[in-house]
């Protein structure tokens, strides 16, 4: 576990992990409307599904510095809504929950949208003129 963010104080040191800093990019992006889930490309989609583990930080890449962060998420949105407003709420999103939540100042939030989720089609029922022998 890699630990960039360090601050001393009289007290002694604050450390904060990247991957702690991964999942609050993670929770915030996922709660925004519009974000059917978080991608982590193809194969990781797969290693995820095979292992049945609920991982946070899925889709999510940061680059932490002493004061900053930059952020890459990659998420696949839901059909009918807008791509680049999500995108912007995503941006925004995750920015504010790392800024208030770290200290970090985050200097560019990434979106890569990597597909569009359809919901489920709508069962069909036969007719019941279908149905009948002929």
């Amino acid at each position: 576990m890699e630990e960039k963010l360090s601050v001393q104080n009289s007290l002694g040191a604050i450390r904060i992990a990247d991957e702690v800093v991964e999942i609050i990019a993670g929770i915030a992006a996922s709660k925004v409307e519009g974000v059917a889930s978080m991608s982590s490309g193809f194969v990781g989609d797969i290693a995820s599904m095979l292992t049945r583990s609920k991982n946070m930080a899925k889709g999510v890449k940061v680059e932490v510095g002493e004061h900053e962060a930059a952020v890459d998420i990659n998420i696949t949105v839901e059909y009918g809504a807008s791509i680049p407003d999500v995108a912007l709420r995503v941006q925004q999103a995750v920015k504010e929950g790392i800024e208030s939540m770290t200290g970090l100042k985050v200097i560019e939030t990434n979106i890569h949208v990597q597909g569009v989720q359809f919901s489920a089609p709508a069962e069909v029922k036969p007719k019941e003129d279908e149905n009948r022998i002929k």
